[in-house]
């Protein structure tokens, strides 16, 4: 009863109100406290087909059922060391959509199928996605799947673990990007479990 309270509850936020559930510099996890903002603002279907794999269009992503995202990245400060296994971004992300089996969807028919779909392509300007594997996130409330991302270019390996997750028509999502192949399953969960916690203060208005 109480998971369908919730989801009926997200039926109330707006578009504005996804700025304020994505963490910014009180919630992350205490491993991140010395990394700054390095970017941040509102992620609309053009953007997202931008930035996404070939073919992504604003148009596919509409007919999904998503309406609008916020995003808030967080990377080191210019003077912290680079290093094999250094994490160097932390971020969330918050999509809202026109209902939550739109959310579960996306999760599947989106996210899981297009990074699966695309592994030995270019991505970016510089780099070929290598591999993915699917993870088994832990301690969500709903609905929540995860990938292990491996990418390389001349600069050599990147790895990012994002964890997607569903509170109502609202999805969720954390990822940790490391220097060279690397798995970060717990620091993105512990990201992710933060995160659910703020878009569910925000849903009931308690923050």
């Amino acid at each position: 009863m109480a998971g369908t309270t919730l989801s009926q509850a997200t039926y109330r936020v707006s578009e504005s109100d996804l700025e304020f559930m994505a963490l910014d510099r009180d919630d992350i996890p205490s491993e991140f406290n010395d990394y700054q903002v390095v970017r941040e603002g509102v992620l609309d279907n053009q953007k997202m087909a931008t930035d996404g794999f070939t073919g992504s269009t604003a148009g596919r992503f509409q007919l999904a059922g998503r309406i609008n995202g916020y995003m808030r990245e967080f990377g080191p400060t210019a003077d912290m060391p680079v290093f094999d296994g250094f994490n160097f971004v932390a971020a969330t992300v918050v999509h809202l959509f026109d209902e939550p089996e739109s959310v579960s969807d996306w999760m599947h028919d989106v996210f899981l199928n297009d990074f699966e779909s695309n592994v030995g392509e270019s991505i970016g300007t510089d780099h070929q996605l290598i591999s993915v594997r699917r993870l088994d996130p832990a301690g969500l409330f709903d609905e929540a799947v995860a990938l292990r991302v491996l990418q390389g270019g001349a600069a050599g390996l990147l790895s990012s673990t994002v964890i997607d997750f569903r509170v109502g028509r609202i999805l969720g999502v954390a990822f940790v990007g490391a220097v060279g192949d690397h798995l970060r399953l717990e620091q993105a969960t512990q990201l992710a479990l933060a995160l659910e916690r703020r878009i569910v203060r925000v849903v009931l208005g308690v923050i």
